[in-house]
């Protein structure tokens, strides 16, 4: 599966998002899940099992629990990937920058 189709599922962002912040048991990111999306733990499962087998996300037994992470080498593709783009924001972002700095300093006055 391209790692587009499996960010492309807002259930699977938000699943990550939740392991950005660090290790996890099944059962928080289940909870966290059924309750913004009002899915079933079975559906939660297919969408950790999608991000493991992917590659987005591993796993860990510790005793009856199972403790998921962040695998972030293919979050690194799609950010090689996106490189190719950032030439059209970046200029943008920068006179951004500038606009600001100049107004801060307009204030000062």
């Amino acid at each position: 599966m391209h790692a587009f189709d499996v960010l492309g599922d807002p259930v699977r962002r938000r699943i990550l998002e939740v392991l950005a912040t660090g290790e996890h048991t099944a059962g928080t990111i289940v909870e966290v899940v059924q309750r913004e999306f009002s899915i079933s733990q079975a559906a939660v499962s297919q969408h950790l099992s999608v991000l493991r087998q992917s590659g987005f996300a591993t796993v860990r037994i510790d005793g009856p629990r199972r403790i998921y992470s962040v695998d972030s080498r293919p979050l690194q593709e799609v950010d090689s990937w996106l490189d190719q783009f950032r030439g059209f924001w970046k200029h943008r972002l920068n006179a951004l920058t500038a606009e600001i700095a100049r107004g801060k300093r307009e204030r000062r006055r």
